[in-house]
């Protein structure tokens, strides 16, 4: 049984090909408003033919955070993969309380990794779980429950409208050349160092802040494009899972054919 995953997120739009056992592959797109069923249709059946070599996709199941493009990929669905497609969480049940005072305004994707890391993770009882996306994300579970948690702007969102609103500074790659901070030697360098550090420092301070609510002992998780690269910097991140949201989608999706749903 093999299955297309998909995470619609504000900048990219992340795929990967899932099956009982594991997410076996991710490739990633740029989100773009302008797509059509044709034109996103025809990029995901190139995606699958390169990745799964004859193997037959029974399902596409996506999260978004992109509510025009939900009508697009379903549409692409049916006419190039031949398959239903399954939004979670509206036609999937997710297995975990959702404590939101009006539970529909939660993100799909920061639900579904909330629901990831429980299902991975069943101790301990808290977890905190931060995505590096667009923006800065921290999820908080305590046992089977999702609480909530705090959003906070993303670290590349930050550069852009540094290098918009700024004439001066210059365009700068996030690199880490030591895991201790080091007085910034040149504009790029400053910048650098403020950026990784700065967020380092937000994430130690809010995570050190969630503990004090939470119940002991918590688990800090982290996922996103750049979860790895801030993980060296960062003294609370206690592991990194790049593909938790999709994860969560494979795992999601495997619960519902367990239990015999049908859309």
């Amino acid at each position: 049984m093999t299955f297309l995953l998909i995470d619609v997120g504000n900048t990219n739009i992340k795929f990967g090909i899932g099956d009982e056992k594991k997410v076996v592959q991710a490739f990633v797109l740029p989100t773009n408003l302008e797509e059509t069923a044709d034109s996103l249709g025809l990029k995901i059946h190139s995606l699958i033919n390169y990745a799964c070599a004859g193997k037959k996709i029974i399902a596409w199941v996506a999260c978004s955070v992109v509510p025009l493009l939900n009508s697009v990929l379903e549409e692409a669905s049916y006419i190039y993969g031949k398959c239903p497609l399954y939004l979670v969480p509206r036609d999937i049940f997710l297995d975990i309380e959702n404590h939101y005072k009006q539970p529909q305004e939660v993100g799909a994707d920061r639900l579904i990794g909330a629901y990831a890391a429980r299902k991975l993770f069943s101790k301990p009882s808290s977890l905190i779980i931060i995505d590096f996306g667009t923006a800065t994300t921290f999820d908080c579970v305590e046992n089977n429950a999702y609480l909530g948690g705090l959003i906070c702007p993303g670290i590349r969102s930050s550069l852009k409208a540094l290098s918009t609103q700024t004439a001066k500074l210059p365009q700068i790659s996030l690199d880490i050349s030591k895991d201790s901070l080091e007085i910034g030697r040149s504009t790029k360098h400053s910048l650098n160092q403020g950026m990784l550090f700065g967020f380092a420092s937000m994430v130690d301070g809010l995570v050190g802040r969630l503990k004090e609510i939470l119940k002991p002992e918590t688990k800090v998780v982290a996922t996103g494009g750049l979860a790895s690269l801030l993980a060296t910097v960062s003294k609370s991140i206690d592991l990194v899972y790049p593909e938790l949201i999709l994860e969560g989608l494979r795992l999601s999706f495997l619960n519902h054919k367990e239990k015999g749903a049908g859309k």
